[in-house]
């Protein structure tokens, strides 16, 4: 194949790829400022943010098996 017949990753495509671990990682995020910087609503904010990627690796697992 040459160079001019390889076709770049299509930008529609690359978004679906990462769209769902964007997304993680912002929640991921927002969990870890929200316990650093406050308590009470924050701290539950936090655990359930924080919960989110957990609670998908637990997901994925499960189906797998």
């Amino acid at each position: 194949m040459s160079g001019s017949e390889r076709r770049r990753p299509d930008r529609q495509r690359l978004a679906a790829v990462f769209a769902v671990p964007a997304a993680v990682a912002a929640v991921t995020v927002i969990g870890l400022v929200s316990a650093l910087t406050g308590d009470g609503l924050r701290n539950v904010v936090s655990w359930v943010a924080l919960a989110v990627p957990v609670l998908i690796v637990v997901r994925a697992w499960l189906r797998r098996g």
